[in-house]
């Protein structure tokens, strides 16, 4: 179990106030995205400026928790109608936008080709359309670039970013450096030498012969082109992959790791933070989900269920029913109480087991329906807020 770092006795609250960059995280399935909408929601109504949740993840989850019916690769301010029917007067205000690859991709190059025909060259290029939503990780890459993008316009005071899946979320942590690594790599060589010079090596040459048989010399002349364009901006990429990590470790961004105490979500969800840790990155948070509440684990309240199911016949005999429905009845949500009562302490014990915390470890309990609207976001961000 991740031995976790001392604990600030802090709230979220007061954490996102210092900070520029939350970035969620967690398993799947525990309710990241929902978490990341409603620590956005809560930052805009009580710190005021103005504040994006950012979801990198492809799921469409982001907007179906803010009860709209779309949000795209701009971003998009969420109306302040919604939050009059919600009861509540921001401070601030609330912007939203989903990661759209290929449009993002597409802007890159419009900024950064180092000229119009470079530029005009790679989005011509046959094979663009394709490969730059699919090559090397291209989703986590451009997840990344676009995050240093909106960061350094200085538009917004606080970005919550919501990750894919915890182990793809390493991939969008590692995307930087792994870009970089590739258009230095051998196989990038091997692709694009022979379309830079006519001559090629012996050694090289069986594998260029089997390549034009299968997939036709013209096809590797568009890769090797798409390839030998694009390391135009090789230096761009590397400049801003560096950029990218030093934000992901500065002082001014943190990490919020979501979880349910489910053991599997849990496991994985320590194994992440403890990779945090291992990268210095800082582990600002760790949000409990779904948990069951306090009441469940009071002893009075225990001890009323244990004496309704012993006294069932008796109480049901005071009451205008039938003792042989209402009997049954009564046990049955006397042993359902005692059971989930159960439940609540092992949680509380898993609870006590993460501990000390990061600077913040905070629970939220398990809604009887679906986040659906910005109402039941703010609810959802009144209970780990504090």
């Amino acid at each position: 179990m991740t031995t976790w770092p001392d604990a600030h006795g802090g709230s979220l609250d007061r954490l996102l106030a210092s900070k520029e960059i939350a970035v969620t995280c967690g398993p799947g399935g525990v309710g990241k995205t929902t978490v990341a909408a409603a620590a956005a929601a809560m930052a805009a109504c009580h710190h005021g400026g103005r504040v994006l949740v950012l979801t990198v993840d492809p799921a469409k989850r982001l907007a179906d928790a803010l009860g709209l019916q779309g949000i795209g690769n701009t971003e998009h301010r969420i109306p302040d109608e919604l939050f009059r029917e919600a009861g509540v007067t921001p401070r601030g205000e609330l912007w939203a936008a989903m990661l759209d690859t290929q449009a993002s991709w597409d802007a890159l190059i419009e900024r950064h080709a180092p000229d119009r025909r470079t530029r005009e060259q790679i989005l011509a290029n046959p094979l663009y359309r394709n490969l730059a939503g699919r090559f090397v990780q291209s989703h986590d890459y451009i997840a990344v670039e676009r995050l240093f993008e909106i960061h350094a316009t200085g538009a917004y005071d606080l970005i919550v970013v919501d990750t894919p899946p915890s182990r793809h979320a390493l991939d969008f942590l590692d995307a930087p450096k792994r870009m970089a690594e590739f258009f230095s790599s051998r196989l990038l060589r091997w692709l694009i030498v022979p379309y830079r010079s006519r001559l090629v090596n012996f050694a090289s040459r069986p594998f260029y012969q089997v390549a034009d048989r299968v997939l036709g010399t013209q096809f590797l002349a568009d890769i090797a082109e798409f390839f030998i364009l694009f390391q135009t901006m090789h230096a761009g990429f590397v400049e801003r992959a560096d950029g990218v990590v030093r934000l992901l470790s500065d002082r001014r961004t943190t990490f919020l790791v979501v979880s349910t105490l489910e053991s599997s979500p849990l496991g994985e969800a320590e194994l992440f933070a403890s990779e945090l840790v291992k990268r210095h990155l800082h582990l600002g948070a760790v949000v409990l989900n779904r948990t069951l509440p306090d009441y469940l684990r009071d002893p009075q309240a225990g001890a009323v269920a244990r004496a309704l199911g012993e006294r069932a016949e008796e109480i049901a005999g005071r009451l205008p029913t039938d003792p042989a429905l209402t009997v049954p009845l009564l046990r049955e949500v006397a042993e359902s109480f005692i059971n989930f009562g159960l439940v609540a302490r092992r949680e509380a014990e898993q609870r006590d087991e993460l501990a000390p915390t990061p600077d913040v470890l905070a629970s939220a309990p398990a809604f009887e329906n679906d986040v659906s609207n910005l109402a039941g976001l703010l609810s959802l961000g009144e209970t780990i807020w504090g």
